[in-house]
């Protein structure tokens, strides 16, 4: 492994391996085939590029967005490695251009998208050069349980077939065993040593909060936590994309859009907006995200429920890439259990997807009302056992909730339920339990009901908690066809006759958790520390420009945040900085030792 840690040294500027990657990479450099699943931000990328350096021949990796192909490709180029990309944004003559030099082997790594890899004309083309080894990145696309489910990655086992002495690595941040299990008889990966490394993210911060007010809520989180700082927010409609982003600009924020229905042109402004410049904040479907690399994306919040924890997961991922701190934010409310139970009912799927799905609500239902450590019910889902039984940085473990004996509460819910014919939906309901005469409760004669006013002495808020819960726990369910009608369940008999006793919790009113909480690392440097990292990333923003790159390809915020509490003296002390090898010590060494000169000048002169 003495040429793999010389080549992560000298290439990409790291003092060591982290976590499996010195395993995998031997295993694939040696000609092994593996499935890899890594934490994103884990450092996926190098386990195949380092054995495409130390391989003869091209690796070819198969990813399924221009944009990720693109800024890889910018990012190899910054450090000297020779990295090219075949997609549909090329010409025909660019096309043809990087096809003569595949063949002349002037690449060390070619992305392509998994269409253009299996037409028959590029698998002619490559028939005819030597292939370092295959990448399949995004690996959780081949697998109908996964969450971003493409139909071409079907046929990817292809590349065993045609290509049996070359090895295969396949890559994904999430899946949980029947993903793994899909991914691996899908791409013929029978005999492939399979790496599983920790799920766990401890610089992101999981927090949920009680849904009220989803945009001042959102605003007062950004405003509080994330002045100025690059943040993703999910929505589940497009219609809701768009508000939420008119209105976050209403209020002054730098926001941009992303949605489906937009044109190809539209997200592409969008999606390079939000990627080359500082602050920016995009509000999207989840159609934004998947393979995303921005690494200082400080926050990641949701204003509707995800449908699993892996989608969970996925997106909040999107944040602190770089391993600084950062927030995973979600608002949830009864709308939101209702509304996603609904949508899987009335989805075409056929009974066992939607078997699978309401399965997978459950569970992300489960980390939303737990009381227990978010982080720790998360890994256990995806099979990690762990040591401890509070993580110390999630929402719960850092204001744990009251939990509270509601067993009587929840048989007035019950029972007006069941009172009520169970063809009602939640508001109809609270208006019977709290003795409301609305014209509605009036004309089914509800008002003469034993569970009239049993409620008063709660407000619609309480209720709503109530009702959500319960409908969470399994002891109602929605009946879409009935328009939102609730329906007990079996297990809610033991309840309605005293057999069994229900704790719930009340949560947090608050956004914030604590004041002392600072969300973004740069927060705590002093004054003469602050002046020099705005000059690094004013000198990084401009040679992004120059260059045509996102800042992020020219050095991380923690590349940044290092030099600024190193502040290195000569050309020596600024290599050991973690992110700068050989060829950005060569490119831009001068300019840095410039500009700590100045500094140093700058603070004697004071």
């Amino acid at each position: 492994m003495s040429q793999a840690l010389n080549l992560l040294k000298e290439v990409f500027g790291f003092p060591a391996f982290r976590g499996q990657q010195s395993e995998i990479i031997s295993h694939l450099a040696q000609g092994g085939d593996c499935l890899v699943l890594m934490p994103t931000g884990g450092g996926k990328s190098l386990c195949y590029q380092i054995p495409a350096l130390m391989r003869n021949g091209v690796a070819i990796v198969i990813s399924p967005l221009i944009a990720l192909m693109r800024n890889q490709v910018a990012a190899l180029h910054e450090i000297g490695v020779r990295a090219a990309f075949l997609n549909s944004s090329l010409s025909r003559q660019e096309a043809a251009s990087i096809e003569q030099k595949l063949i002349a082997g002037d690449y060390d790594l070619l992305y392509v998208a998994p269409e253009r890899l299996l037409s028959a004309r590029f698998m002619d083309l490559i028939s005819n050069i030597d292939i370092a080894l295959f990448a399949i990145d995004e690996a959780h696309c081949v697998s109908q349980w996964g969450h971003d489910f493409r139909p071409e990655y079907m046929q990817l086992s292809i590349l065993h077939e045609c290509f049996p002495e070359v090895p295969r690595i396949a890559l994904t941040a999430t899946a949980d065993k029947d993903t793994r299990k899909d991914i691996i008889e899908r791409l013929g990966l029978g005999a492939a040593k399979v790496f599983i490394s920790s799920f766990d993210r401890p610089n992101i911060r999981y927090h949920i909060v009680d849904k009220t007010n989803r945009y001042s809520q959102l605003l007062t989180f950004i405003l509080t936590e994330h002045p100025g700082d690059a943040g993703i927010v999910y929505c589940l409609w497009r219609k809701r994309v768009e508000e939420t982003a008119a209105w976050l600009t209403k209020q002054g924020l730098p926001v941009v859009a992303y949605h489906a229905g937009m044109s190809t042109q539209e997200r592409n402004k969008s999606q390079e907006r939000f990627l080359r410049e500082e602050g920016i904040i995009m509000v999207a479907t989840i159609a934004f995200g998947m393979g995303i690399d921005k690494p200082n994306v400080r926050f990641v919040a949701h204003l509707d429920l995800p449908k699993s924890i892996e989608g969970y997961y996925q997106e909040t991922g999107r944040a602190g890439r770089d391993g600084l701190t950062a927030n995973a934010w979600m608002i949830y409310g009864l709308g939101d259990v209702i509304q996603q139970q609904r949508l899987i009912e009335d989805s075409e799927a056929n009974p066992s997807h939607k078997q699978v799905a309401l399965r997978k609500l459950e569970a992300m239902l489960s980390l939303c009302e737990t009381t227990t450590c978010r982080r720790v019910q998360m890994l256990s889902y995806f099979g990690e056992t762990v040591a401890m039984s509070a993580c110390g940085n999630c929402d719960i473990c850092l204001n744990p909730p009251k939990t509270l004996d509601a067993t009587i509460d929840v048989q007035k819910a019950l029972s007006c339920v069941y009172r009520t014919g169970q063809n009602f939906g939640v508001k109809h309901l609270i208006d019977v339990l709290r003795g409301n005469l609305t014209n509605r409760v009036m004309e089914w004669h509800h008002d003469k009901l034993s569970t009239f006013g049993i409620g008063k002495d709660l407000s619609v808020s309480a209720w709503r908690s109530i009702f959500r819960q319960i409908i969470a726990l399994g002891f109602l369910k929605v009946d879409s066809a009935e328009y939102g009608a609730l329906r007990l369940t079996e297990a809610s008999r033991e309840i309605l006759k005293g057999q069994r006793s229900v704790f719930l919790h009340q949560r947090t009113k608050i956004n914030q958790l604590n004041e002392s909480h600072s969300s973004n690392d740069a927060n705590v440097l002093d004054v003469d520390e602050r002046n020099l990292w705005n000059q690094l990333r004013n000198w990084r923003a401009a040679t992004a420009r120059e260059h045509g790159v996102p800042a992020y390809v020219i050095f991380h915020d923690a590349t940044l945040l290092e030099l600024v509490r190193l502040c290195p003296k000569n050309i020596d002390e600024l290599s050991r900085v973690t992110g700068i090898g050989a060829r950005k010590l060569e490119k831009y060494g001068c300019h840095l030792m410039a500009i700590f000169l100045a500094n140093a000048n700058s603070q004697t002169n004071r």
